[in-house]
């Protein structure tokens, strides 16, 4: 009709466009809702670095063999082996071998063990100076002497006489009384020793003669204490003797009378008796 704008001419559609609009399910390729998918699609590819352009240069094969590159050089480094190819070529730096794993407690224990806190620590054991210190005895001039014998709790004055007869060769030269005391010590060291004797065979503490408190049964099974002599020998050099036998170094032997007693390698002879005999 005359007085009527002509309209503009109507673009032909794009075959491709056409082609996938007879194909799809009747919607445009500029539908909303499919371009909006698409785009999801795409911002999620870019934001973890898989787009098409990251998939055509950087393939799965080339990730598993990146994988498998790691593992390989994971295992050289944990069993020790060098980083250098079969070329000599180095690979990267060699790391050191690792050491082998010890529970935590071991470690603990070791660091304890090797810690100088440890060695620091006090010792509360006797040293036995006390001792020392207790059983000097100190002499007028300056002298002084550390005992080696204690006497035992059961130690007890004798209530018989008891008497020791000194005999060199077939000739009585002495008479001892020891009955006053409840140990005497014979050596060669004046300033301790209660019988002295000067053989250099003996020792300077030598021997004891101590009376102990002993429980003994009668012949009737009914037990009754009384106090019997006993020799004990000080680690001395050349020992003790009772009746021509040793006897033990630092224990008690009874004595009983007549008995005759020989220090070191002297030839005179106590003849042990007491009042009774």
């Amino acid at each position: 009709m005359a007085g009527r704008s002509a309209s503009p001419p109507r673009r032909n559609r794009n075959p491709v466009q056409s082609a996938e609009f007879s194909r799809g399910s009747g919607r445009r390729h500029g539908d909303p809702d499919r371009n909006a998918r698409r785009n999801q699609e795409e911002d999620g590819a870019s934001r973890y670095g898989d787009n098409r352009d990251d998939r055509r240069g950087y393939s799965e094969r080339d990730r598993e063999r990146e994988r498998a590159k790691d593992r390989d050089r994971y295992n050289r480094r944990r069993n020790g082996e060098s980083d250098r190819d079969r070329n000599g070529r180095l690979r990267r730096s060699a790391s050191p071998p690792r050491r082998a794993s010890r529970p935590l407690s071991a470690q603990r224990s070791r660091s304890r063990s090797i810690s100088p806190a440890s060695k620091a620590k006090p010792d509360f054991a006797p040293s036995g100076l006390l001792a020392a210190e207790t059983n000097t005895v100190k002499a007028v001039n300056g002298d002084s002497t550390v005992l080696k014998y204690n006497e035992p709790p059961e130690a007890r004055k004798p209530v018989l006489g008891w008497r020791l007869y000194v005999f060199k060769g077939s000739e009585q030269v002495e008479l001892l009384h020891i009955h006053r005391q409840s140990a005497y010590l014979i050596g060669r060291d004046r300033l301790v020793a209660d019988i002295a004797v000067d053989h250099p065979s003996c020792s300077k503490q030598h021997a004891v003669i101590q009376y102990r408190f002993v429980q003994q049964k009668d012949e009737f099974g009914v037990s009754k204490g009384s106090v019997k002599p006993f020799i004990i020998d000080l680690e001395s050099t050349n020992g003790t003797h009772v009746n021509d036998e040793a006897i033990p170094v630092s224990r008690y032997y009874e004595l009983k009378a007549s008995d005759v007693i020989k220090f070191g390698q002297s030839t005179r002879e106590y003849v042990l008796l007491h009042d009774g005999v």
